[in-house]
């Protein structure tokens, strides 16, 4: 098979995947065999442990167009993500999951609407197949909480399932922060964005890899990522608890001067402090949120270790970090 150059390229990060990259294979070569434009598919393997790599390289040896990336371990979704990005060589990029939630037969929509000048395509779940309504309900609820309190235009409900044109591939490749949130930085770049409606589909085969840990993780990295507000709100519950101190020291002095025995005793005084002390607790532990964050960029580590790359040419081949 002659190789052209891409025109479309495909990133799948994989962990744990053995049990649907074969079906992910057949969906998303029909699909984009549609188009009759060159394409490739980055599979970033993200530290699996199962056959998942053995699996990916047949897929290379039955089709070049799917390439692989190794890293050397688990360094997480959002930085298989960025590694793809920095391996990808299409005009337009998209990004999907392994998992067949999110169908390939919508990255021809995405590409429509690319074809049509929009330089950001963001995939938005209309509704969500076989999820729990906790999950359900608190993904929602993050997507409008951080929609409220920062200052970028992120879409409701939209994850990282989104097509990208080069320029702004190029864009992303420069900001190389370690707690990424990938959604949030391709609003944040700006360009001419929109959105296509889809219905997401149940996991095709395994268990979910976001369990709610993982998913309290990435959302505090999307919040201190783009928001100030944890910092600010530390500061609006300082006035608001100091202003009501002095109250109570107004309403205690006037009940004592009129011989009041309400407010006598330990008791208060005791809730008081113990309030004070766990709000206090509180926002040392958001403090120390964002002062881990700037640690982890001071020490300049990269953001990912490949221990080989298979498919690509002789100066990719040779991008062993990132």
């Amino acid at each position: 098979m002659v190789i052209e150059k891409p025109r479309y390229s495909i990133i799948v990060p994989v962990y744990n995947e053995e049990g649907v990259l074969p079906e992910l294979y057949r969906r998303l070569t029909g699909a984009m065999d549609k188009l009759d434009e060159p394409y490739e598919v980055v599979l970033v393997n993200d530290g699996s442990k199962d056959r998942s790599p053995e699996i990916m390289r047949d897929l290379h040896r039955k089709d070049p167009r799917y390439k692989l990336v190794n890293f050397s371990r688990n360094f997480g979704h959002q930085v298989a993500i960025s590694a793809g990005m920095d391996y990808a060589s299409g005009d337009a990029v998209v990004i999907i999951d392994a998992d067949l939630q999110d169908p390939p037969e919508v990255i021809l929509d995405l590409i429509a609407k690319w074809k049509e000048g929009y330089e950001v395509v963001y995939a938005v779940r209309a509704k969500r197949k076989g999820e729990s309504f906790f999950k359900s309900f608190t993904a929602s609820l993050f997507y409008r909480i951080i929609y409220r309190i920062t200052d970028v235009d992120m879409p409701v409900d939209a994850g990282d399932f989104r097509l990208m044109d080069r320029k702004v591939v190029e864009t992303m490749r420069t900001m190389r922060e370690k707690h990424r949130f990938m959604r949030g930085l391709s609003s944040w770049v700006g360009f001419k964005q929109t959105g296509v409606e889809y219905v997401r589909e149940e996991r095709f085969a395994g268990a979910t890899h976001y369990p709610f840990r993982k998913m309290l993780r990435l959302a505090l990295d999307g919040i201190t990522s783009f928001s100030y507000f944890p910092l600010q709100l530390a500061t609006y519950l300082g006035f608001i608890t100091a202003g009501l101190s002095l109250f109570g020291i107004l309403l205690v002095i006037f009940l004592r001067l009129y011989g009041h025995q309400a407010l006598y005793g330990q008791a208060t005084t005791l809730v008081m402090v113990l309030f004070l002390g766990g709000v206090q607790l509180i926002f040392l532990g958001v403090i120390g949120e964002y002062l881990g964050r700037i640690y982890d960029e001071v020490k300049g580590r990269p953001l990912y270790i490949v221990s080989d790359a298979v498919g690509f040419d002789g100066d990719t081949q040779r991008k062993l970090v990132g």
